[in-house]
């Protein structure tokens, strides 16, 4: 009984070891996927947790021209600007190929070709700023923010004299726009022109350079039909399909803003941001009255009206006259771009309707030759005939004539080629063969 109770402890004891193995095997593995992370021992087809999109590469620029690169998230930037998660997307490398001018409550979402930026009524956020695309742009940024800024525009004696006009809130919004008293765009139009421009500038000398390359390609092609010219043109007949895409896209989004007051309205952002100021303002006038003694009364109404007659510039919502002019003379631009390249299609059209020409021509000459070859074949073939009738091994007295062959064969020769002469001009009566 001894013996028996001890190899069952020890039995329970190895059961025990081997179960506590087994748990701290499986532990690692069920660590891993609590977290979302493969184990090394899992199948290659198996999902972990769903990755994250890191920060990305934004340039700032405010207003005064002054410029720095960070990197945001996704939270970050929709904290910034106040734009819905969905406008980001239009930003990535989905939207890549599309063209959209979007106006939100505080911001403007901007994707033209490579240039995909959001822009407040105070600065601007550039995305990808050191890709070779977007670089130049970024230079003309610079250039344009140096020329007009404050510092650039008055001298140093003035410089107690402006800041104490830039004091007040709505006097340092409307400076920019105002400029040695000539009124000037609002910076989010002026981010906008500066991107048309360069846009509309990267465009047209692609239309350039593409019309540039045509035409010696074309004129190559009509003069010689090969392999190697079909080739480049069909290259050709594929940059400008894209071309032509882009430049109809970018047309079509400004045209789609001209046909549409209301969405030119809500891009005034500036405008809106200085109304909101106003009623702040005046809010904080109404509450002030109601706690104030009368003496301080004409103070505050004379407040009110400094702030009013401060955003009678921006006052009339549906005054979309400024961008109406601009996304016009840029629309006209498109437009110059895009009747460039439909002439280059034009030109490639004809030159493919005078190489099918020639090709026709070609065509209808060889079936000429084939005609005029089956017709000989056709009398041939009647003179060989009769030389096989009479090469039949039978009995016949002409063959104990002699000198008979030669006459023979001549006779037949001559009725054959008279045969291919009358069907021959039976075939030209018919206006079957050529002259």
């Amino acid at each position: 009984m001894r013996k028996r109770a001890g190899k069952k402890s020890v039995s329970s004891f190895f059961s025990r070891k081997s179960r506590s193995v087994r748990r701290g095997e499986m532990q690692p593995s069920i660590a891993l996927s609590t977290v979302g992370v493969e184990p090394p021992g899992a199948p290659a087809g198996t999902k972990g947790a769903k990755k994250k999109v890191g920060p990305r590469l934004w340039i700032r620029f405010d207003r005064t021209g002054q410029s720095e690169v960070t990197e945001l998230d996704k939270s970050a930037i929709i904290q910034r600007a106040s734009i819905p998660a969905r406008d980001l997307r239009i930003l990535g490398p989905v939207f890549s190929q599309s063209s959209s001018i979007m106006a939100r409550e505080r911001a403007m979402v901007v994707n033209l070709e490579f240039i995909k930026a959001i822009v407040t009524a105070d600065e601007l956020l550039l995305l990808d700023p050191l890709s070779h695309e977007v670089l130049p742009f970024v230079e003309q940024l610079r250039q344009h923010f140096s020329l007009n800024s404050p510092s650039k525009v008055h001298e140093p004696g003035d410089s107690d004299v402006l800041g104490k006009k830039m004091s007040s809130p709505g006097i340092q919004l409307l400076h920019s726009e105002n400029v040695e008293g000539e009124l000037e765009l609002p910076f989010e139009f002026q981010v906008l022109e500066l991107a048309l421009e360069f846009v509309c500038t990267y465009l047209d000398s692609s239309a350039a350079d593409l019309e540039k390359n045509a035409y010696p390609v074309l004129d190559e092609l009509a003069m010689s039909v090969s392999t190697k010219n079909l080739e480049r043109v069909r290259s050709l007949k594929s940059n400008l399909t894209q071309l032509l895409a882009r430049v109809q896209k970018v047309r079509d989004e400004i045209e789609h803003l001209l046909d549409d007051n209301e969405d030119m309205a809500q891009l005034y952002l500036t405008r809106k941001q200085i109304q909101d100021q106003q009623f702040e303002t005046l809010m904080a006038s109404a509450n002030s009255n109601s706690i104030v003694v009368a003496p301080n009364l004409a103070r505050v109404n004379s407040a009110a009206r400094g702030s009013a007659s401060l955003a009678s510039f921006y006052q009339d919502d549906n005054t979309v006259e400024d961008l109406e002019m601009l996304l016009e003379a840029y629309f006209m631009q498109l437009e110059g771009t895009r009747n460039k390249i439909l002439s280059v299609r034009e030109y490639i059209d004809d030159t493919e309707d005078y190489v099918n020409i020639q090709l026709d021509n070609q065509r209808n000459e060889l079936i000429q030759l084939q005609l005029f070859l089956a017709i000989a074949s056709f009398a041939i073939s009647i003179n060989t005939l009769i030389v096989g009738i009479f090469s039949v091994n039978i009995p016949c007295p002409l063959y104990n004539v002699n000198h008979l062959f030669t006459p023979f064969v001549g006779g037949t020769s001559t009725g054959s080629f008279f045969i291919f002469l009358v069907v021959l001009g039976y075939a030209r009566w018919k206006k079957l063969l050529g002259p």
